[in-house]
C-alpha cells in the first residue's frame, strides 16, 4: 500500500490552484481541459483539487461541502518548510486566513496554521526536531 494523493473537492479547481500557487508557491502539475480536476506539484505525494460537480458524481452527492463561513473538518495538510514566519505572511499575504502565527513546540518545531480559501486548515511547520 502506498499514499497516492489527496484530493479536495472545491467550487473552482482553477481559482483553488492558483491560491495555493500563490499562498504556498506550488507548481502546477496538471489541469484537465474539463477545469474539474486538478493537480499540484507538491512533493512524493500528489494534492490535487477536483469541482463539487466531480464529487457529487463520484460520491452520489453525499458528503459535506467546504464552507470558509463554517467551522473546519477536522483535517489538515501540514506543508513542511524551513521557514514558517515567512510561509505564514506569504500565505496570509495571498488571502489565507490566520488561525494560528508561527510558534515554537517543545519537540522542537516551528508550526502555524491557516485556512486555505478552499476552506481547509494549513499547518505551516518546520521539519521535526529543526
Amino acid at each position: 500500500m502506498k499514499f497516492g494523493y489527496t484530493i479536495i473537492y472545491v467550487e473552482s479547481v482553477e481559482e483553488t490552484l492558483a491560491f495555493y500557487q500563490r499562498a504556498f508557491g506550488f507548481a502546477l502539475k496538471f489541469l484537465h481541459d474539463s477545469k474539474a480536476y486538478g493537480e499540484l506539484a507538491t512533493g512524493e505525494t500528489t494534492l490535487a483539487f477536483a469541482s463539487h460537480t466531480m464529487g457529487d458524481m463520484n460520491l452520489g452527492g453525499e458528503y459535506t461541502k467546504a464552507d470558509i463561513n463554517e467551522k473546519p473538518f477536522g483535517v489538515e495538510l501540514a506543508f513542511v518548510t524551513d521557514d514558517v514566519p515567512a510561509a505564514f505572511d506569504k500565505a496570509v499575504e495571498a488571502g489565507a486566513i490566520s488561525i494560528k502565527e508561527p510558534e515554537p513546540k517543545p519537540w522542537g518545531q516551528v508550526v502555524a496554521y491557516v485556512r486555505a480559501a478552499d476552506g481547509s486548515i494549513v499547518e505551516l511547520c518546520s521539519p521535526v526536531g529543526g
